[in-house]
């Protein structure tokens, strides 16, 4: 399997999470959250995330209803993943990220992180968290991390 940096976003009006991770270990890790509404400072963040960490692949995290069916938020983050294919040229994946933002929170609390940010500052480390988690998730999900836990055990 090749080395691929893989970065994951959980799309937000007001802020983007970011998480980072390498395919070949199968980890990810909350990076940082984009809070800036704009389109061009926004994409001009990511584009200097995917040249600071050379990211060969994006995750998008696409918001469903608890049924499964679309909100308004999953076109806007289905359009989101098609601007960042267009823009940066590299492969894009769209992950269900349902549950993603309370899952971040609800681990979050488990370490003890309540009280410790005012909650702008606790919305943003949850956002990253989210993003996190969507890309642990994919890395989970993919073929190739089924492979490596096979060859780990043998």
């Amino acid at each position: 399997m090749r080395d691929e940096t893989v970065l994951a976003f959980d799309f937000g009006v007001k802020r983007i999470g970011v998480a980072i991770g390498e395919r070949r270990l199968g980890v990810a890790r909350a990076l940082i959250t984009i809070a800036d509404e704009a389109n061009a400072p926004r994409f001009a963040a990511i584009g200097k995330l995917i040249d600071e960490w050379k990211a060969t692949r994006l995750i998008v995290g696409r918001p469903l209803n608890d049924d499964g069916t679309k909100h308004e938020m999953t076109g806007r983050c289905e359009r989101f993943a098609q601007q960042l294919e267009g823009r940066f040229k590299l492969a894009v994946n769209v992950v269900d990220e349902r549950f993603s933002s309370l899952a971040a929170d609800a681990e979050m609390r488990q370490s003890g992180e309540r009280g410790t940010a005012d909650w702008r500052q606790r919305k943003a480390r949850i956002d990253a968290e989210a993003a996190r988690i969507i890309l642990q998730a994919w890395f989970d999900a993919s073929p190739f991390t089924a492979q490596r836990d096979a060859h780990e055990l043998t």
